[in-house]
């Protein structure tokens, strides 16, 4: 036996007692205004039974009785509505065919007030009920501030009011306080009885006058610039802060059926005070599409991206070197995951250091495309062992780049660092070294094509500020930054590799490619917003401590040489720095010297001959601030 549904059950009979009392009240109030017009006489039962019954029959078939009375929307009014009149222009049309006399005004008052009673019963229970509800949940919920009354913004208020009956939404512990919008004309209008209190520059006092805990920013549409500008505003409040993801990168499928549910944590990334730079996918599909691949330091944070970016474009095959085995396990089991069988994937624990173990990879694999990420990269770390510094990223480039010209690589695409420019501490000596060696190569190769990527900070690597700052705050310590004024251009991963990409596609041989970064960060900002991130107060919640600058440390970070001057490129966002000749003989005779006092671990002759092999570097090992 089929289950009553006493939901449907008791909203059926609110509508036929809306509907038969409405004919009797009409009729009583019209006999006392307009005896000749009333229905008494003439049949005012046949017309309330026959309208009642067509109406109701009507109403169910639109499936008014399907929808729970808490999720009822604008387009559920308009059907209750649209149905109900049929009911009655039906019932008009049937009780003329049966000749049963009926007053033309009568029936049209009396579709307006048992249509109006009808919509205005949904409309109160639905406000009483909802009211009700959140009155409960009050005290228990974040309350919540949602960045535009548009499209988005008023499904994310639906999924808050709606949350309450599903245990499982993401939206359960949120109460919608109000909305902000710079949309003049949704000032102080409401939506769903959600207030819009404001514009966006107001966020802050709105979020202290009515104790927001919580804040959505759901405007997927809007430009980049918009989006700085309202995350600036977000940041000078303690609240949390989610955002909607761009309209192209929404899901809407079996497992993304809510918007509320693809809010992201804002990002630092989103902080950066600049557009996301675009590449050219289509070059570097072509660049990769059937090609062995390989990626020295393929488990680091960019050489595991670059192994995934690569991985998308169906190469011939990848293969990851590493010498650390846990990274390397980790990305190797991450695109066995997502791919299966469908990627040629080989991942070798391996020293670039190596040359016989380097030489015999080239030999087994024959990669065509060499992407070489492997180095030591943290400079106090460096400052310490300047030697270790010098045995891998200037000896392992030189092994690496060597072997890749013996085996005919097509391309040989090396990531240096804006610390290379005029170095003032190991690593990037180190890395200016590297780049002498590839624009060496660039010089006497007769097949394979030598390019340098430069690149400032990125982002949530495993060189950057970023990781160690959320550490600091997590665990309740101090943030610590060296200097007060220390700024630094940043990028995030997607880009530096993307760029990388993009570079050996427009590779001929020599060059070396620079972003556009866009203006640099003050590194004090940046924890200051981070902090923020976190729902804390900077300097209150969280104290920022200023250490001095590190040995070797610069207090701002250039991107290009003197003399390398500057030529664009099809990419807006992406120059190039001129060859600069290189007197091979005397670098590989440099070369052979520093190679010897370094593996005899001489720290400081070390440093002395690296200063020699690379003219620009002025080596400060002591900065304090005053």
């Amino acid at each position: 036996m089929k289950k009553i549904n006493y939901r449907k059950l008791i909203l059926a009979l609110a509508d036929v007692f809306i509907i038969v009392v409405s004919g009797i009240v009409l009729d009583f109030a019209m006999s006392l205004i307009f005896p000749e017009l009333s229905e008494a006489s003439r049949g005012l039962l046949y017309t309330i039974i026959v309208n009642l019954a067509l109406c109701m029959l009507i109403m169910y078939g639109a499936g008014a009785y399907k929808r729970l009375w808490r999720y009822f929307n604008e387009k559920d009014y308009l059907v209750c509505g649209l149905a109900m009149f049929a009911g009655f222009a039906l019932g008009y049309l049937i009780m003329s065919i049966l000749q049963i006399q009926q007053s033309v005004l009568f029936v049209a008052l009396y579709a307006i007030l048992a249509t109006g009673g009808v919509l205005l019963f949904r409309f109160i229970f639905k406000r009483t009920f909802l009211n009700l509800i959140e009155v409960g949940r009050a005290d228990n919920c974040e309350r919540t501030l949602i960045v535009g009354a548009g499209n988005a913004g008023r499904m994310i208020l639906t999924e808050i009011q709606n949350a309450s009956y599903d245990e499982n939404s993401p939206a359960r512990n949120l109460i919608a306080v109000g909305f902000v919008d710079d949309d003049e004309t949704k000032l102080n209008r409401s939506i769903n009885g959600v207030p819009v209190l404001g514009f966006c520059r107001e966020i802050s006092k709105i979020c202290n006058d009515k104790k927001i805990t919580n804040i959505i920013v759901a405007v997927p549409s809007c430009e980049e610039e918009e989006k700085r500008k309202i995350l600036d505003y977000c940041s000078e409040t303690t609240c949390k802060i989610k955002i909607i993801p761009y309209l192209s990168e929404l899901l809407f499928d079996d497992k993304h059926t809510e918007l509320i549910s693809q809010a992201k944590e804002i990002k630092i990334a989103d902080l950066l005070g600049r557009k996301p730079i675009e590449f050219d996918k289509k070059e570097i599909k072509e660049l990769v599409t059937g090609k062995i691949c390989m990626v020295t330091g393929g488990g680091g944070s960019i050489g595991s991206e670059l192994v995934r970016q690569i991985a998308k474009y169906s190469p011939k095959q990848v293969i990851i070197v590493d010498i650390y085995e846990n990274n390397a396990y980790d990305i190797q089991q991450e695109l066995v995951l997502e791919y299966g069988n469908k990627l040629n994937l080989v991942t070798l624990i391996s020293s670039i250091r190596d040359y016989d173990k380097m030489e015999l990879i080239f030999k087994t694999y024959r990669p065509q495309l060499v992407f070489h990420a492997a180095a030591h990269k943290h400079v106090p770390l460096m400052e310490t062992v300047p030697e270790e510094a010098v045995k891998n990223n200037i000896f392992g480039t030189f092994n690496v780049a060597t072997l890749a010209e013996k085996y005919k690589a097509d391309k040989f695409v090396m990531i240096s660092t804006d610390k290379a420019v005029n170095p003032t501490n190991v690593m990037g000596a180190t890395k200016r070294a590297c780049e002498m060696i590839i624009q060496h190569k660039a010089q006497h190769s007769t097949h394979t094509e030598f390019v340098t990527t430069r690149f400032g900070n990125v982002l949530g690597s495993n060189g950057s500020v970023i990781p160690l700052f959320r550490r600091q705050i997590e665990s309740g310590s101090p943030v610590t930054v060296t200097h007060p004024d220390i700024i630094r251009y940043f990028m995030t991963i997607p880009e530096a590799v993307s760029l990388v990409l993009e570079a050996g596609a427009m590779a001929h041989g020599g060059e070396i490619f620079v972003l556009d970064m866009g203006a640099p960060v003050k590194i004090t900002t940046l924890a200051e917003n981070l902090i923020r991130m976190y729902g804390k107060i900077p300097y209150k919640d969280v104290p920022i401590v200023f250490t001095g600058l590190r040995p070797g440390e610069k207090l701002f970070e250039e991107l290009l040489m003197d003399e390398e001057g500057l030529k664009s490129t099809a990419n807006e966002k992406i120059f190039i720095g001129n060859q600069i000749n290189i007197n091979s003989a005397e670098l590989l005779k440099k070369l052979d010297e520093l190679k010897v006092v370094a593996n005899s671990n001489d720290s400081e002759k070390t440093v002395e001959l690296l200063a020699d092999l690379v003219p620009t570097f002025n080596h400060k090992t002591n900065h304090k601030t005053n």
